[in-house]
């Protein structure tokens, strides 16, 4: 796909893994418009791009459509989609307090939040916007959209406490191919991102020492990913058309012990 001239939508676009990618698709002409929860920092990485902001739940259907809506009344119909709005949580399945003896379970309600979030969301996102793509006209080789998801390594190697998240990422890559087979008659691409340990706002705030320990675990490079090398990839699966239904590891072959 020649991404020129294209509108995109991003959501998580205003720090992180997004916004590194939403940088990236600006500079290469892309129209982007930014869903995130953050005004100001969506605000401000959008005037910074020449793009738009939508404030946006992805886990309620009003404020997609309305993001959508303002997305499209600003830059057309968007050609491409990444997601990477999400979140996660770290509590075990079942556990004993050692001081108490008390016994206590994962809050269900915490549960279904992230699922919520990081699994239904970004369906939500993806179904919404591929309805939009097929009103475009196919462009080469019938092509009409492509979308971009946001997995984990936690998909396939999840840590202790990790068993929502786990599962809400590995619902990700479990949809995306059957949704490439969905869309594939219709000239729509969807693939899936799986980084490992990125230097993203959820590490904000830890000590070097713990960064550093986190980065010698990655056997090569060793250190943090950094998000510009997320949008890479992004922008590569975007660009190329032969490029569908794939789940692909970004991690510098880390593969995540217990805890």
């Amino acid at each position: 796909m020649e991404i020129a001239g294209k509108s995109a939508v991003v959501t998580g676009g205003a720090s992180g893994l997004g916004e590194a990618t939403a940088r990236v698709l600006a500079a290469e002409g892309v129209k982007v418009a930014i869903f995130d929860l953050n005004e100001e920092a969506g605000n401000a990485v959008a005037a910074e791009l020449g793009g738009v902001f939508c404030k946006v739940d992805v886990t309620n259907d009003a404020s997609v459509d309305a993001g959508f809506a303002k997305a499209r009344a600003a830059h057309g119909q968007e050609a491409i989609l990444v997601n990477c709005a999400g979140t996660g949580n770290a509590i075990k399945t079942a556990g004993r307090d050692r001081k108490t003896g008390d016994i206590t379970h994962f809050p269900i309600e915490a549960f279904d939040k992230i699922v919520q979030i990081n699994l239904v969301g970004t369906f939500r996102c993806i179904a919404k916007s591929a309805a939009g793509m097929l009103t475009l006209e196919p462009g080469e080789n019938g092509e009409r959209g492509a979308i971009v998801n946001t997995a984990s390594v936690a998909a396939e190697d999840g840590q202790i406490g990790q068993a929502a998240y786990s599962a809400s990422k590995g619902g990700v890559v479990g949809m995306t191919l059957p949704i490439a087979r969905d869309l594939s008659s219709e000239g729509i691409r969807i693939n899936t991102i799986l980084p490992g340990i990125f230097n993203t706002p959820l590490l904000k705030g830890a000590p070097q020492n713990v960064l550093d320990a986190l980065g010698a675990q990655v056997p090569f490079p060793k250190r943090l990913g950094d998000p510009a090398e997320y949008a890479s990839l992004a922008i590569e699966m975007i660009r190329n058309s032969y490029f569908n239904g794939e789940d692909v590891r970004l991690d510098g072959s880390i593969r995540m012990a217990p805890r």
